[in-house]
């Protein structure tokens, strides 16, 4: 269980290398991309990404992004927007211990806090998926793809 508090805190100078050195189980790494990779989306992306860092006492244990009102589809509605968890990486030490779960739950309060009454989350539908977590959250499949990632829905109303 987690030992601490945790929380998020946004990655700074301080927390970059710790924030990069987070591994996911071996298992695992087909079904998330690595840290540095979503860092680098989410400077490209600034607008809409929300990187934290995981961070229980003073260790990080884990990485969480979160999307802040996108356009789903401009071609379908324009007005359609959307936020959720673009991805999420416990490093494997830590895993079992809560702090996915709570992540989740700390980018729902923000969503819920900005005005948001949905979060959503995609998937891949591999060996080792982590749909049954999201699901046991409260998420349900909502039938659409992102790319080939089944697309999952907690409402907050």
């Amino acid at each position: 269980m987690i030992s601490s508090s945790p929380r998020l805190v946004p990655v700074t100078p301080d927390t970059f290398d710790a924030v990069c050195a987070v591994r996911v189980h071996p298992a695992q790494e087909h079904l998330v991309s690595p840290v540095m990779k979503s860092l680098a989306e989410a400077y490209v992306h600034e607008d809409t990404a929300w990187p934290r860092a995981i961070v229980d006492g003073d260790e990080v244990v884990g990485f969480v992004m979160a999307f802040l009102d996108i356009v789903w589809d401009p071609a379908k509605d324009p007005e359609h927007r959307r936020s959720g968890l673009w991805r999420l990486n416990i490093a494997a030490g830590h895993q079992g211990r809560g702090y996915g779960r709570f992540a989740v739950e700390a980018v729902t309060e923000e969503i819920r806090r900005r005005g948001g009454t949905q979060v959503y989350v995609s998937w891949r539908a591999a060996e080792n998926s982590p749909e049954p977590f999201y699901l046991g959250l409260g998420f349900r499949r909502t039938g659409e793809l992102s790319g080939d990632e089944p697309v999952g829905v907690l409402d907050l109303t």
